[in-house]
């Protein structure tokens, strides 16, 4: 993806307002690979601070080779072990993923024990389900790690307060916690 150590986006200072667009090949996919991705954003490779903080909702993840396939993403087996494969050994999405486009549902649509798909006469559009608990259940254990990051980026609490907030909101979940006193960072 990257030439030399200088074209490494976590290199060149220049990322403020840019996301990170990573696609993962189908060989990738198939192989259950994902070391050249942790070779760039592995936990040891990622910066603290404000260069943390400026890798918030900037990651957009894509995988390569089944766009003539008409399943879901979350229904092709391949898909679904990667991702969950993926996410165990990067569990920081809900720091880093994108929320203002769709990447993220299907990802974590694929660690699930189940989903179900709904297609509608007249929709392009399928509507997909899952059991809320287990959703809910994924995205409890995975706020440990979205912490540990903001911890290391130096977020207060009303900034890791309102990522949580979009973060259930995203995935349509209710969400009544107060916020946190006033400490803007």
């Amino acid at each position: 993806m990257f030439g030399d150590e200088s074209e490494h986006p976590l290199k060149s200072g220049t990322m403020h307002d840019e996301f990170i667009c990573y696609q993962f090949s189908r060989q990738e996919v198939e192989r259950a690979d994902f070391k050249h991705f942790l070779s760039l954003y592995g936990l040891e490779k990622l910066p603290a601070n404000r260069q943390l903080q400026d890798l918030m909702n900037r990651f957009i993840f894509s995988i390569e080779g089944w766009d003539e396939d008409p399943r879901e993403i979350h229904t092709i087996p391949e898909i679904r072990r990667f991702y969950s494969a993926f996410h165990e050994a990067w569990p920081y999405w809900l720091y880093f993923c994108n929320l203002d486009n769709d990447t993220l549902k299907p990802m974590t649509m694929c660690c699930l024990p189940s989903v179900n798909t709904i297609e509608v006469d007249g929709q392009v559009d399928v509507t997909v389900t899952c059991n809320p608990l287990d959703l809910f259940n994924l995205l409890t254990q995975d706020f440990l790690p979205m912490n540990l990051m903001c911890e290391r980026a130096g977020l207060g609490e009303d900034r890791i307060f309102d990522r949580t907030k979009a973060l259930f909101e995203y995935f349509g979940l209710p969400f009544d916690a107060q916020p946190p006193a006033l400490s803007r960072d």
